[in-house]
Formats: structure tokens, C-alpha cells, sequence
């Protein structure tokens, strides 16, 4: 390992987020807090406008009461344990679901509206162009 490598500790992806951004650098965020956590992502990492991406992990145990939407590039969903359906409304108003158990992902495009359904509990990893997330009640 280079001598100007430091090598990161263990911590908990569903706590401290990553930002991979210009540079290929991937960066430990601080602890998620909330919504309110956002607004320091933003000022963080704005600058890498829309190739920064953030890796977060969440886990659900019911359906999302949101649609989502990023515009500014595409963002991977990764079931890693349980199921969720992800519904898709895509630009000409047809919505796709898309079911997902543990080890499959489906991609949600640039700019389309995006929620997920969970029976019953679901972890996922998501990869988000954050720049300019929209949200609207579901």
C-alpha cells in the first residue's frame, strides 16, 4: 500500500453513508441524522454536481408513503435481504413493477418518478444521482 494511503475503519454502511465523487475518491459520510442530513450532504459534496453519487443502505418494513425522483442520472437499487416491488411511472404515465428478492436490483432512469411496495421487511442498497431529488406523496 502506498505510504500515503490511509486505510478506513469498519463502519456500518446503513449509518455512515458513502460518496463516491470526482476522482473516483469515495468518502465516509457522517452519521445519518434524518431528512435534515441531507442539506450537509448537498453542501459536502455539491460540487461534484451530477457524477457524485451517494451509496446508502436502508431497511423497510412497509411500503414507502413517497414517490421519488432524480433527475440528473440514473440510480441502482440492490435488494440485499428480503423482497420489495419496485413501481416505476414512466414518462408516458404507464407504471412498471418491478418485484426484487434478496441479490437482484433494477435500475431506475433519469427523471422517473419511482416508489417500492414491502410486504413484509426488505434491506436495500441504493447508488443515487441525488442532485435534485424530487419528492411528492404517494
Amino acid at each position: 500500500m502506498p505510504s500515503d494511503v490511509t486505510p478506513s475503519a469498519a463502519l456500518k454502511l446503513a449509518d455512515n453513508f458513502v460518496h463516491l465523487g470526482l476522482g473516483a475518491s469515495a468518502v465516509s459520510q457522517p452519521p445519518f441524522t434524518g431528512l435534515d442530513w441531507y442539506e450537509g450532504y448537498g453542501a459536502r459534496h455539491g460540487g461534484d454536481g451530477a457524477e457524485g453519487r451517494l451509496v446508502s443502505q436502508y431497511e423497510f418494513t412497509t411500503n414507502w408513503d413517497v414517490w421519488e425522483m432524480h433527475p440528473v442520472g440514473a440510480e441502482v437499487v440492490i435488494c440485499t435481504a428480503g423482497a420489495m416491488t419496485l413501481l416505476q411511472e414512466m414518462p408516458d404515465g404507464e407504471t412498471v413493477t418491478t418485484p426484487l428478492v434478496t441479490g437482484e436490483y433494477a435500475i431506475n432512469p433519469p427523471a422517473v418518478w419511482h416508489t417500492a411496495d414491502v410486504p413484509e421487511r426488505a434491506t436495500a442498497i441504493f447508488i443515487t444521482a441525488g442532485e435534485g431529488t424530487e419528492h411528492r406523496p404517494r
